[in-house]
């Protein structure tokens, strides 16, 4: 009957039954009509996903209390200023010395343009600036591959898309692909290959202004030099710079992206001023939580004295593998739930300098320069242009490389990152060096992760448990979403939570 009414219209096919519904923030509204009332909910983390679901919930008169075990709210989403402190598990103390306006991003640091935390920075009034993700001039450099000086980003793609193009089209017109495309659609390819690849009449490549000059156009008498010693495809191939590009093609790290103003801590800031200063407890360290059959009992040390928050709900929105040593009678299927996700590692270090050298001497204005030495990425700031300070992320690693990185002194940790970016940059890498500060996640207290690795995706049986409330306790986090280590995954595994504990008040 149900599949006849589809056919008629009159009820939701299965593929309209799987699409998502648009997101509703409960609304004080609700209650009016009903004769029922907002209930009073624990929240167990004070990141991302803690907020943002006191914040929903706060819409709709919900008495709600955050329990966070740092001394600030956001989780991993922490911007570095001059005078923070932070203790890492090895004892390891650091003030960051940057100057006024200098800042780095500690845990996220840019935001596509299709996620919803680009929806929160609009409502909550937090305002954004373009973060540069792509520079056609940032440097490639694989020492691995024997490259002995660095190269540009456009220089280097220019070159791979040439010598690609050349061998398709060479490959097209001695008929290798007459089995696979008609003549006519081969006469269609070779077109856009010349134009792909800059090939010239010959279907060769022989280098073009897209790989940038040795003398720029400028005024009459000076049409620009084009950039010379065009390289081998087998010295291109060899170098490896072709397995950078596929990066720009990813639908999380396309252009544009964004980053808030002044930080990316001003959308935890903004979420906290919208809560309430009053419902949240830094400081506050989860020891227990008990579901119960008319409510939850959780148990928190703070200053030094024990307290417990008695509520109806909470919503267990810490990291899964702190959660998993957090005392509870949730059940094995929880435990085991919590223990199969991972915590993975990453880390940062921020490189104050005196001057913005790369700008002034290597013309390069935000972007990433990519590497295959255990800095991994370089990032040149998207900020403060022509400023007379700036602060470079000297190293963005994850894995083995933060593992290692974390293992040395921060003083020791700086002098290695220096070390390295001077094969790219020259010697202003050390000489300009005013200050730095490195964070790694693994080695920070309260969140021991930069991200989660959750085998089988979040939909796996295993975490069912987890995406259904067990009796009156809820969970929230990136970890339970398909976007793992975006504040996106965070938000809306959140408004997930949020509407099922949402509803379930509504219909009791």
């Amino acid at each position: 009957m149900f599949a006849t009414m589809g056919a008629l219209g009159l009820a939701p096919s299965a593929q309209a039954a799987q699409r998502e519904l648009p997101y509703r923030a409960p609304r004080s509204g609700d209650f009016s009509l009903s004769g029922r009332g907002a209930a009073k909910v624990v929240i167990v983390g004070g990141g991302i996903a803690g907020l943002a679901t006191a914040y929903e919930l706060g819409k709709a008169g919900y008495d709600c209390t955050v329990l966070e075990a740092r001394g600030r709210a956001g989780g991993r989403n922490f911007t570095v200023r001059g005078g923070d402190s932070t203790v890492d598990t090895y004892g390891n103390k650091q003030t960051a010395r940057f100057g006024d306006g200098q800042y780095m991003n500690a845990g996220p640091a840019r935001l596509p343009q299709w996620m919803v935390t680009l929806d929160y920075c609009r409502e909550l009034g937090v305002p954004i600036e373009v973060f540069t993700n792509t520079n056609a001039d940032a440097y490639l450099f694989n020492e691995g591959a024997g490259m002995t000086e660095p190269v540009r980003h456009r220089t280097a793609k220019a070159d791979v898309y040439g010598y690609v193009a050349e061998l398709l089209a060479k490959a097209s017109d001695k008929g290798a692909l007459n089995k696979e495309l008609t003549a006519g659609d081969q006469e269609r390819l070779v077109e856009f290959l010349k134009d792909f690849g800059s090939l010239g009449d010959k279907l060769t490549y022989e280098g073009s202004d897209r790989r940038g000059y040795s003398t720029v156009p400028a005024a009459t008498g000076t049409p620009g030099v084009v950039l010379g010693g065009v390289p081998s495809a087998s010295e291109v191939f060899a170098s490896g710079v072709g397995r950078y590009f596929s990066f720009e093609f990813g639908f999380d790290q396309a252009m544009l992206m964004f980053q808030p103003v002044g930080g990316m801590d001003r959308i935890p800031q903004a979420l906290a001023k919208a809560i309430g200063a009053d419902r949240i407890r830094t400081g506050a360290v989860v020891g227990k939580i008990m579901d119960k059959e008319d409510g939850v009992s959780v148990t928190y040390t703070q200053g030094g004295r024990t307290r417990v928050v008695e509520a109806d709900f909470c919503v267990g929105a810490l990291p899964p593998n702190i959660l998993a040593k957090v005392p509870h009678n949730l059940g094995s299927g929880v435990q085991g739930a919590l223990e199969a996700i991972k915590p993975q590692s990453a880390g940062k270090i921020g490189l104050e300098y005196g001057s913005r050298w790369w700008e002034t001497d290597h013309r390069i204005y935000g972007g990433i320069t990519e590497t295959d030495m255990d800095l991994s990425h370089i990032w040149h700031p998207s900020y403060g242009f022509h400023g007379e300070r700036g602060v470079m992320i000297g190293y963005y690693n994850y894995d083995g490389d933060a593992d290692a990185y974390a293992k040395l002194t921060p003083a020791k940790r700086e002098a290695r990152a220096v070390a390295q970016g001077v094969k790219i940059y020259g010697e202003k890498y050390r000489t300009e060096l005013a200050s730095s500060f490195s964070h790694h996640w693994r080695q920070t207290p309260h969140l021991e992760a930069a991200w989660h690795d959750t085998p089988g995706g979040p939909d796996d049986p295993r975490y069912k448990p987890l995406n259904e409330p067990t009796g009156r306790v809820y969970f929230a986090g990136d970890w339970l979403s398909y976007t793992d280590a975006w504040q996106h995954g965070a938000f809306t595994s959140a408004r997930r939570a949020v509407t099922k504990l949402h509803a379930r008040v509504m219909a009791n």
